[in-house]
């Protein structure tokens, strides 16, 4: 029986950063957009890369037995040379690879990540084999048995294993989190409901709260969502920190210290370090706040989202060296 499984993507991804990299910003009177600019037509050159693993299946999958779960992950690989490196990575990390699938047409998921100098990320994705989970490669049996499940943004036709995949937890009594993706944002909240309803933890980021429920104020967002009866609703806002509202008390708390390389994986590190706790203290939420926080900033400083997550004792032991970093928390 394992603790917590998770079902998501799972990629390769190659990290490059460019000194002849710019920022271009457009304003319009209603909007502000930044672009990534090269100069068209020329050879650029790289002055750092590296080559790491992610995906939101994989980057939880691997927090989650890092900070000592018994944990399983359900994703869908090529057969190529990057699903060699994937499995082998999830062997060394402790999680179980019984329930990863293999597709006969696709090739596994790969990503360029193009790093900025502030530390943000423009991502180049090839989704690949994460759009071809299907309901026939769901080990009902298997999930029956586990305490969590952890639906991590879902591809594609992969979206389509949401539904069935949360009726059956809730009919077994499986506790669920759920991290939003783009293609269930695009179906709209009605469509969500019963998804959400189900979830003990409903995680997404500001501009997908933002889409999904048509409001720009956060107060307004976490109350929308929470009225869809999510037991728990956190909102990650980048760095500015994050929200969490369980119909009572709003727990909000700013970005833990750190020098930031690279937020790719900061999102999943989040997340999953929140579920993680509430599954092993119970819904202590100030705390999860404060631990999903100190994970987050530990992965930024590097490039790579598996890199440098840290267990429930090194996260503790890092907060004992900040006694001033608090969870601020409102009622609504």
């Amino acid at each position: 029986m394992f603790d917590i499984i998770t079902i998501g993507s799972a990629t390769f991804d190659i990290f490059v950063q460019s000194e002849d990299e710019q920022i271009v910003t457009v304003r319009t009177p209603e909007l502000k957009r930044e672009f990534l600019a090269f100069e068209y037509g020329e050879k650029i050159d790289i002055n750092k890369v590296d080559y790491e693993l992610g995906g939101g299946g994989s980057n939880t999958a691997v927090n989650f037995a890092n900070l000592g779960f018994k944990t399983a992950v359900i994703v869908k690989i090529g057969k190529d040379v990057n699903s060699n490196l994937i499995l082998n990575n999830f062997k060394k990390c402790n999680v179980s690879t019984d329930l990863i699938k293999t597709s006969q047409s696709q090739k596994t998921g790969f990503s360029v990540i193009l790093a900025t100098f502030d530390g943000d990320r423009t991502v180049l994705a090839h989704r690949g084999a994460n759009t071809e989970i299907t309901e026939a490669d769901i080990p009902y049996n298997v999930i029956k048995e586990a305490k969590w499940l952890y639906i991590a943004p879902l591809s594609g036709n992969s979206n389509q294993v949401l539904d069935p995949i949360t009726d059956f937890a809730e009919k077994h009594g499986v506790s669920m989190a759920y991290n939003v993706g783009s293609t269930s944002i695009k179906l709209g909240l009605e469509r969500m409901r019963k998804v959400i309803e189900t979830a003990e933890v409903l995680i997404m980021n500001r501009s997908e709260a933002s889409k999904i429920t048509n409001e720009y104020d956060i107060n307004k967002m976490l109350t929308i969502l929470h009225n869809a009866e999510a037991k728990v609703v956190v909102i990650t806002d980048g760095k500015d920190g994050a929200y969490a509202y369980d119909g009572k008390i709003v727990y909000k708390i700013d970005t833990f210290p750190s020098n930031v390389v690279s937020t790719l994986g900061a999102g999943d590190a989040f997340a999953s370090t929140f579920v993680g706790t509430i599954a092993k203290y119970g819904y202590d939420i100030e705390r999860a706040m404060k631990y999903a926080s100190v994970n987050s900033a530990c992965v930024v400083q590097h490039f790579g989202a598996q890199e440098e997550f840290r267990t429930f004792d090194q996260i503790e032991e890092m907060l004992l060296h900040h006694p001033g970093y608090t969870v601020e928390k409102y009622t609504i």
